[in-house]
């Protein structure tokens, strides 16, 4: 894996961050024929149970490393320059912990969940689009069904990310029949509650391993598998901040894998020219400065996060909202142009699809940051919102 050019995302305990490093160096050694097959990266996640990342947001009494934001935002930084598909996949398993964490309540049945990732290294996989909706996850088609003490759903999921390889499902869906569209619950179904049939395939330009094929969910459980508290409350709280937040580090993380990229092939180049400089090395200090900005942002952003994070009120502010949700949208733009620069630095030996400077599965993994949960769409919904913002009146506020 290459080593990082600058400190990760945030800084915190080293324990998952060196555990993620060697993790990290399997992803690697794996991850051109993870993209190349479009096949979910299962030596990768071998080597991650077997350093005990999956369940590092569960509290230390129950099993787990007891981490929070930033260390979980550090670890997809890492794998990030290692093999996207990975790094995106260990990220959507981790905003389901946080929400089951965070909003599980007083449920025993929530808690011994949790235990249960922590002790067997369980993987849950994310079920938040269906049907006609497509990325608008605060919708629900399908309702949970309550009898004879018992629930029962059926939704037909566009996108489950890496289900077939999951070893639990984490959904959304309508509170019951008779309830709006937007009235919804979380809900957590393992392996053995539920069946899949398949619907579409996964071919696609870059994230090709998270194998992110659409579904018919068929699953059935008890009441207490339902989340306590209201889906409005979950998105609010810890769906949106943690998603946005983790996504953009492994985006970070795969931008910071073509800088890396960049600046060798600039210095092999000199080395051979005699000391001359290839003729894109003037574009390596913009690269460089690019991936500073976004690291910056998403830090900045984390700190934010982590000083409201137990705190409704400001959570559900527009100030925060607007700050989290706009970190999505700067965080994939500055990811893409910092590859874009690489590239550049690169020339032909980063646009070739072999040899040691090869750009092409880093951008083509890098554009798919854009589309998920289309910016346009974000943009659109804060349109209006943006414009009730007061503007600053110094560059200190």
């Amino acid at each position: 894996m290459a080593v990082p050019l600058t400190e990760p995302v945030a800084i915190g305990s080293t324990g998952p961050r060196m555990r993620a490093r060697v993790a990290g160096e399997i992803a690697a050694r794996h991850a051109a024929e993870v993209d190349a097959a479009a096949r979910f990266p299962a030596e990768a996640f071998e080597a991650i149970r077997a350093q005990r990342l999956l369940g590092i947001q569960v509290p230390s009494a129950l099993g787990g490393d007891g981490v929070g934001i930033a260390e979980v935002a550090d670890v997809c930084y890492q794998l990030g320059q290692a093999c996207s598909s990975t790094a995106m996949t260990y990220a959507m398993h981790q905003i389901k912990c946080a929400c089951i964490l965070r909003h599980r309540g007083t449920s025993v049945a929530l808690e011994r969940l949790l235990r249960k990732i922590a002790s067997e290294q369980l993987l849950l996989a994310s079920s938040t689009t269906e049907g006609q909706g497509g990325g608008n996850i605060r919708s629900s088609e399908a309702p949970v069904l309550h009898q004879d003490g018992r629930i029962s759903l059926e939704r037909r999921a566009s996108v489950i990310s890496y289900g077939a390889y999951a070893d639990g499902i984490v959904t959304t869906a309508r509170r019951a029949p008779d309830a709006d569209a937007s009235d919804q619950v979380m809900v957590v179904f393992l392996k053995s509650d539920y069946t899949l049939t398949r619907l579409q395939g996964w071919n696609t330009l870059g994230m090709r391993g998270t194998c992110s094929e659409g579904y018919t969910l068929e699953a059935a459980g008890a009441p207490e598998q339902i989340l306590p508290e209201p889906y409005a409350d979950i998105h609010v709280r810890t769906m949106v901040p943690t998603a946005h937040l983790l996504w953009g580090s492994v985006w970070a993380g795969i931008a910071a894998s073509a800088v890396v990229r960049a600046q060798a092939f600039v210095r092999t180049a000199v080395r051979h020219s005699g000391g001359q400089p290839p003729p894109g090395a003037a574009q390596f200090g913009q690269a460089l400065s690019s991936l500073r900005t976004l690291r910056s942002l998403l830090s900045s952003a984390i700190r934010t996060y982590e000083r409201h994070m137990h705190d409704p009120k400001a959570l559900a502010g527009m100030e925060f909202q607007s700050m989290i949700t706009l970190t999505k949208v700067e965080a994939s733009e500055l990811a893409v142009s910092t590859v874009l620069r690489a590239l550049r630095v690169c020339g032909l030996s980063g646009y070739r699809c072999d040899g040691e400077f090869s750009i092409e599965r880093q951008l083509r993994d890098v554009l798919s940051s854009p589309l998920m949960i289309n910016n346009e769409r974000i943009l659109a919904n804060l349109a209006g919102t943006m414009m009730l913002s007061p503007i600053p009146s110094s560059v200190s506020e």
